[in-house]
């Protein structure tokens, strides 16, 4: 066999059901949407190789978990289309209803407060007091006193309010 000869049925024909596709990928990224909204919830400048690697890992087996035995590129499309369709149809829901963006995006948390850190907010979304004085730094304050508010946001960013000329942290 020559490597120019290919059986085009093979690249193209469904090797597994579309349905079973369509299902396979509507449950894989529902999964991998409630992991990401409830476990990981920092920006991707703040993964640590620790995340980074279950990202990794977790993007693998969600590709065996959703292609089972398909092979063909028809499967592969089927299979990406449905997950454009969820991402799609999510980002238009929770940009028209209230309800839904409350479930798609994480609150945010307060982190400092009048110069002080909130350790127990700190504590839930596994912030150490170095992370928390290295975006401090970033954001051109050498001082936590001089912070009025930094917040988690529910995007993963964090964003900082700086105590304005004359107020003073108790």
């Amino acid at each position: 066999m020559n490597y120019f000869d290919f059986d085009l049925n093979g690249v193209l024909a469904f090797t597994v059901s579309p349905l079973q596709l369509m299902l396979r990928g509507t449950l894989m990224y529902w999964f991998l949407f409630v992991v990401f909204r409830f476990v990981l919830r920092r920006d991707i400048g703040a993964l640590g190789v620790s995340d980074f690697l279950f990202v990794v890992i977790l993007g693998d087996a969600a590709q065996n978990g959703m292609i089972g035995t398909a092979t063909s590129t028809t499967d592969g499309m089927v299979l990406i289309a449905t997950l454009v369709f969820w991402s799609y149809l999510l980002d238009f829901l929770s940009f028209h209803v209230p309800a839904v963006r409350r479930f798609t995006s994480a609150p945010r948390v307060c982190l400092v407060r009048d110069g002080r850190m909130l350790r127990r907010n700190m504590r839930r979304e596994f912030i150490t007091d170095e992370e928390l004085a290295a975006k401090i730094r970033q954001e051109g304050v050498d001082d936590i006193a001089l912070v009025k508010r930094m917040y988690l946001e529910g995007d993963g960013e964090i964003s900082l309010i700086k105590q304005e000329a004359g107020e003073a942290s108790e």
